[in-house]
């Protein structure tokens, strides 16, 4: 889809990685720059350190994007960063509820910041995982999911890459209709282990949208990073060679975080600026 030029589309990134290294910003970054040179796009974009710096950004931008990040989206209550970043999203949602505010702000929000979003909300139960969920997994798409556009093109199951040491599970039914909010997708099921799948998608509004796996993983760039041989030992050290080794292989097929990094966030993109071009009309 090719988009007629006018004004320059502002993205904001807000930054929870709080300076730890990650390929998550990298990737957020060339897709934004893909997305903009194929598109025809003026695309600028922000970055905001929000749990280092206490930043985030004001309601100038038309799209944000908050990304994952370390460490347990439960013992932060209450933070300094975490008062700010609330801030912000009650802001970003006062916006959109304003019947003055034509041109609505769309927000993706990235596994860390997902947990946060349903914890704050009261969606789902967020734990700990009895294990750490580290490596590419099939992601199985419910009803809302095979009719959201930001899935579209995606096969189902699809793949995901997926890191992470905290889940959310068990929907609040009750909270989920009263936003009118929707489960798009779970975590693959397995037979043999007696434990609750986790909630891997969901549609939060008309604007908002979050994922807990990392759909802005690059295939070809993280499996160069994971065989750097530091990296490597890293990885067999805490999960085992078998894993390393199957993620290695499932990076570089085609069919599977390639696919998932070209769609998820293109379509959201894509839908974000179709949405903006029309109210200009």
């Amino acid at each position: 889809m090719k988009f007629v030029e006018k004004k320059p589309v502002r993205v904001a990134i807000l930054d929870l990685y709080e300076g730890v290294a990650n390929q998550g910003m990298r990737c957020i970054r060339e897709i934004l720059s893909q997305f903009s040179e194929a598109n025809f796009l003026n695309m600028e974009w922000e970055e905001f350190d929000v749990r280092q710096k206490l930043e985030v950004p004001d309601m100038s931008f038309d799209i944000y994007i908050s990304t994952g990040g370390p460490g347990s989206p439960l013992d932060t209550v209450g933070s300094e960063w975490e008062k700010h970043y609330f801030n912000w999203l009650r802001q970003f949602e006062a916006w959109n509820n304003s019947p003055t505010h034509f041109q609505k702000k769309y927000g993706f929000f990235i596994c860390h910041s997902f947990q946060l979003l349903c914890r704050y909300y009261k969606l789902a139960t967020v734990n700990k995982r009895k294990s750490t969920a580290f490596g590419v997994f099939p992601v199985h798409l419910l009803e809302a999911g095979r009719e959201e556009p930001i899935f579209e093109g995606l096969n189902d199951p699809f793949y995901a890459v997926d890191s992470r040491d905290y889940q959310v599970i068990s929907p609040n039914e009750e909270m989920f209709k009263k936003m009118g909010a929707s489960v798009l997708c779970i975590e693959k099921e397995r037979p043999h282990v007696p434990l609750e799948r986790a909630i891997m998608g969901v549609r939060f509004n008309d604007y908002m949208i979050g994922t807990q796996f990392h759909p802005e993983a690059d295939a070809i760039g993280m499996s160069i990073y994971f065989q750097q041989e530091d990296k490597k030992e890293s990885v067999i050290r805490a999960h085992g060679q078998a894993k390393w080794e199957s993620m290695i292989e499932q990076l570089n097929d085609p069919d599977k975080i390639l696919w998932t990094y070209s769609h998820i966030l293109p379509n959201f993109l894509n839908q974000a600026i179709e949405h903006f071009q029309t109210v200009e009309v």
